[in-house]
């Protein structure tokens, strides 16, 4: 039987959940409803992330955590990919947010998300926190954690966080980092352009994105919230995935959902491309190849795995073949 690419071609150090590149917040309950059906109808290439922080209305917090946990939980979460952002660790709500959803959902939450996070202790905090709940209420699973990387404190510190072995993936969070630098940044920077364009803004992308590969952790881009103008969304999600290294972004608006994952999977160029390679060389048992006047070997191969799953995650159609040869034990990323 010959060797998948996962076994020929990485050790467990190398290995790392796939997220779907698509992260969908919302908050409020009529929003958070539709998101997941939609999700139900589409299938899980991407997630939904309900909202705690922002969508909470003040002095309804706990109401509103009791509401996510109900969501999370209900026949609505048909993938098991819906996540939930808690309010930051030093507020005063974090600690009721992380009980109440643990306890009634930490068998049903594919994440918890934390925000501004002022650097590595504060996330230690928030991994902590997550850890002891899931083990006072009886879960034995493993709940990930997601980080937004918005504050000085946490950017200088992101190689430490992205390190930390409990944390999934981290997010670039816009507009919190561009308000931080007290008007130094111009409002341009919160933009779909303009934040391509301001070197600070530009220089903490590049930072978590590093971070993030370096640590086999997935780097998550920020919000385009022009979420009218898909023209824009569509650019900055190309210039994302395709020139900074990111591997997923966030949606504001269910408009936004489909042209992201659409400017994030490879063209069918490229997937055919990849499904030759691969083919051809588990065929030669992984050793290298010729393909069209080119050498192949385990390190070209590797980048086309990475293809070919980036492929079946955002919902492309592949041949019964491949389905067989490579995921024939791997759920789909459509219903």
């Amino acid at each position: 039987m010959p060797l998948h690419p996962r076994q020929a071609l990485f050790d467990a150090r190398e290995i790392a959940p796939s997220l779907p590149v698509c992260d969908h917040y919302c908050g409020v309950e009529a929003r958070m409803r539709k998101s997941l059906q939609l999700q139900a109808e589409l299938g899980p290439i991407f997630d939904v992330t309900l909202d705690c922080e922002d969508g909470a209305p003040v002095g309804g917090e706990a109401e509103h955590a009791h509401l996510v946990a109900e969501m999370a939980t209900s026949e609505l979460n048909l993938h098991g990919r819906v996540g939930a952002r808690v309010h930051p660790v030093d507020h005063p709500s974090f600690d009721a947010d992380v009980a109440t959803l643990v306890k009634r959902a930490g068998q049903r939450l594919a994440y918890l998300t934390v925000p501004k996070v002022a650097g590595f202790d504060e996330a230690q905090a928030a991994v902590r926190a997550v850890d002891q709940a899931m083990v006072e209420h009886g879960h034995k699973r493993v709940l990930p954690v997601h980080v937004l990387i918005e504050t000085h404190g946490a950017l200088r510190e992101v190689q430490r966080i992205a390190a930390h072995p409990r944390i999934e993936s981290l997010s670039f969070g816009l507009m919190d980092f561009v308000s931080a630098h007290r008007g130094a940044i111009p409002q341009a920077g919160m933009s779909a352009q303009g934040q391509f364009e301001h070197p600070l803004v530009l220089r903490a992308k590049l930072e978590i994105s590093a971070a993030c590969h370096a640590s086999n952790k997935t780097p998550s881009h920020c919000v385009v919230t022009e979420f009218r103008k898909l023209d824009l969304l569509r650019a900055a999600a190309q210039k994302a995935s395709r020139q900074l290294g990111y591997l997923r972004m966030w949606s504001i608006h269910p408009d936004q959902i489909q042209p992201i994952v659409e400017s994030f999977a490879p063209t069918v160029a490229e997937t055919d491309q990849a499904i030759e390679i691969l083919m051809a060389a588990q065929a030669a048992d992984w050793a290298p190849i010729s393909h069209r006047d080119t050498l192949h070997d385990r390190a070209s191969f590797r980048y086309f795995w990475h293809v070919l799953e980036r492929a079946r995650q955002t919902g492309q159609d592949l041949p019964a073949q491949v389905e067989e040869l490579f995921f024939a034990d791997t759920p789909g990323a459509a219903s």
